[in-house]
């Protein structure tokens, strides 16, 4: 079974609330955590924060950068692991990374024979069929050259981080041009997508656009 959870924030991560999804429980799996996406952002206070919650939960996880490194540096690493998790920042310098370094084709080898996804924010945006919705923040990252936002598909679906009601107008606008439908989660949300399945768990009304 493939397992890929998507999250808006690492709230859901740090409350230890997705056990019941996984196929052994986060505190007994090996977590590789993904921090490239805050390489190129002004401030990752987020990532002290995160690794903070995991140490308290006695986490066993080691932190990781995919940039710079090959294919078969990746399978090698990613082969160890039960759990790759990828944290947000920069979705277009994850993108450049993600397919300079050939991560996406060694998570697709991975997730039949039990790797699990997790991703936030950018994270969540690079498993997409595409990271347009990132082009809606007003945060004004670099983009990085990305001028194609096909992101590695790994759901049926796009998905929209960060969600507040003040959103709803310019996304009702936005999913208009869109060939899929856009997915919406708020920050204590998460989507769980188990083959076929998909599921949304935290707190918030399920919206589709």
């Amino acid at each position: 079974m493939k397992t890929i959870i998507l999250t808006s924030s690492g709230k859901l991560i740090a409350a230890n609330k997705l056990d019941d999804f996984l196929p052994k429980p986060l505190s007994k799996s090996k977590i590789l955590y993904v921090t490239t996406a805050s390489k190129k952002v002004p401030s990752t206070d987020y990532i002290e924060r995160q690794k903070q919650s995991m140490d308290k939960l006695n986490f066993s996880y080691a932190e990781y950068d995919i940039t710079g490194k090959s294919k078969e540096e990746l399978k090698k690493v990613l082969s160890d692991y039960d759990v790759v998790y990828v944290e947000g920042g920069n979705t277009f310098y994850l993108l450049k990374s993600v397919r300079e370094s050939g991560f996406e084709e060694v998570v697709k080898e991975l997730l039949p024979k039990g790797l699990v996804y997790i991703g936030t924010s950018a994270g969540s945006y690079i498993a997409c069929p595409s990271i347009i919705m990132a082009t809606w923040s007003k945060r004004g990252f670099d983009r990085c050259g990305i001028t194609d936002f096909k992101g590695m598909e790994l759901t049926p679906f796009l998905m929209k981080a960060h969600y507040v009601s003040e959103m709803k107008e310019l996304l009702e606008e936005k999913s208009k041009d869109l060939d899929l439908p856009i997915r919406i989660l708020n920050d204590d949300q998460a989507m769980i997508i188990r083959d076929e399945k998909i599921q949304l768990i935290g707190s918030g009304d399920e919206i589709i656009m």
